[in-house]
């Protein structure tokens, strides 16, 4: 007959079709990935070294001679220690620890809010705390508590908000929490308005995870950039200026160009300090600076302007020496193994199944992806989808038979496009086949 030569010529095809066409990939992982774009490997315990440390690519400004015992530049957007000093030097803060008061308390109370100020609130002022006016049987809101904090550096305004807080001791536990949580563990609070205390440091790298944190809050941002403000005295008010020269221009320090504020700090134990943040242009960096030793008291302002200066045109030409980000968040080393999520291949499943209860529902729950292990006399009644405890082996065999079932359908079902092509060109190539007999057949009678 002239079927089967016919259908030998339709194979013939099919199998040149079939050798022509792409082969499917077998699997996703025989894709080729798009290479990821690369990233600086950071030392993690580069910051803990004493000294400078900066590494300058071509064409890098070079660092300004600054005398402060510890500093930090680094990019506030993603957090990447530009170059440093001692970052991790145990110093007193003095008045920058408001900022970490201010990251505790702040998310606590509308701004709006009114608060009568009592007696007991002003007691345990430390001597010479610096003062915004704060008044017993006086009503204020909160916002201009907060504007006395930031721009006066009010210890008075502190210890108000802080009693509001839950209590001094309460807050200075909670301010502990919060820069543990931010990465920040070079911190002891004690007093936390900032006035000297004994056991109480930071360092220039807590200072700037502060002072990162801070730009990144609108709330914060709004207050530490406030050059002047009102600040209300019953009836009247009167005006206070920020002690942040850098961001009013004050004493002989001229302004700097974009910059966004933060806290500046000065007690006979920790000398001048200084956290200041700018922007210029997409780039916003902040700076630490930490007891200067020469220069006076416009030193701190002038040295934090040189590494300003410094962090701005040193973009793109230094690779960082550590970041500010909590350690899980730090880059990694390339080539570091991910963890992969477990997962049970069928004739695992399979083979769990024919073993029966026997097996234990311990290994069966610890078998399934995301699930934790436990003992089997943990598992209540409807602890998972198989029988309960209570089941019949009766009904525990009929449920396996019904998995083994459910598997050899799940093994013989042909999967995906790769699987359904070859069948196709097949059945193709065979009724193209009948097609030409019929046609020579019939077609050479009516001839």
């Amino acid at each position: 007959m002239i079927v089967m030569p016919a259908v030998r010529h339709a194979a013939a095809g099919t199998a040149a079709l079939l050798l022509a066409l792409p082969v499917p990939a077998a699997s996703a992982a025989a894709v080729a990935e798009p290479t990821p774009p690369a990233r600086h490997f950071v030392d993690p315990a580069r910051l803990d070294r004493s000294g400078t440390q900066v590494q300058p690519l071509r064409g890098a400004p070079e660092l300004p001679s600054v005398s402060a015992l510890s500093w930090v530049v680094a990019d506030a957007s993603t957090g990447e220690v530009l170059a440093a000093r001692n970052a991790h030097k145990r110093l007193p803060p003095a008045s920058t620890l408001k900022t970490l008061f201010a990251l505790t308390a702040l998310p606590h109370h509308d701004p709006g809010e009114r608060h009568t100020v009592t007696g007991a609130e002003l007691s345990g002022m430390g001597e010479g705390s610096s003062l915004v006016g704060v008044k017993e049987g006086y009503t204020y809101k909160v916002s201009d508590l907060w504007n006395g904090v930031f721009l006066s550096s009010g210890n008075d305004a502190v210890r108000v908000l802080a009693a509001m807080n839950g209590g001094w001791e309460s807050t200075a536990r909670q301010m502990q929490e919060k820069a543990r949580s931010l990465g920040a563990r070079d911190t002891r609070v004690v007093s936390p308005d900032g006035y000297d205390a004994p056991g109480q440091v930071s360092s220039a790298y807590d200072l700037a995870v502060f002072g990162r944190a801070g730009v990144r809050d609108p709330r914060f941002t709004r207050y530490c950039s406030t050059p002047y403000a009102d600040f209300p005295a019953g009836s009247w008010s009167y005006g206070i200026a920020n002690t942040n020269r850098l961001l009013t221009g004050a004493d002989g320090v001229a302004r700097y160009p974009g910059l966004i504020g933060v806290k500046n700090g000065y007690t006979s134990g920790a000398g001048h300090t200084l956290i200041a943040a700018a922007r210029r242009g997409p780039r916003t960096l902040v700076v630490s600076v930490m007891n200067p030793q020469g220069g006076g008291g416009r030193a701190v302002y002038e040295e934090a302007r040189e590494l300003l200066d410094w962090g701005f045109d040193a973009s793109g030409r230094v690779q960082p020496v550590g970041s500010l980000g909590p350690r899980q968040d730090r880059p990694k080393p390339r080539g570091t193994a991910q963890p992969q999520p477990r997962v049970e291949a069928r004739s695992q499943v399979r083979a769990r199944v024919q073993a029966g209860p026997e097996a234990g529902s311990a290994t069966a729950t610890a078998a399934r992806p995301g699930s934790a292990a436990r003992p089997a006399d943990a598992a209540g009644p409807g602890a998972g989808p198989g029988p309960g405890p209570g089941a019949a082996p009766g009904a525990a065999a009929g449920e396996a038979a019904r998995q083994r079932a459910r598997d050899t359908r799940d093994d013989a079902r042909p999967s995906g496009t790769a699987a359904g092509l070859p069948l196709a060109l097949v059945g193709s190539a065979l009724g193209a086949a009948l097609s030409l007999w019929l046609w020579r057949r019939f077609g050479a009678r009516g001839n």
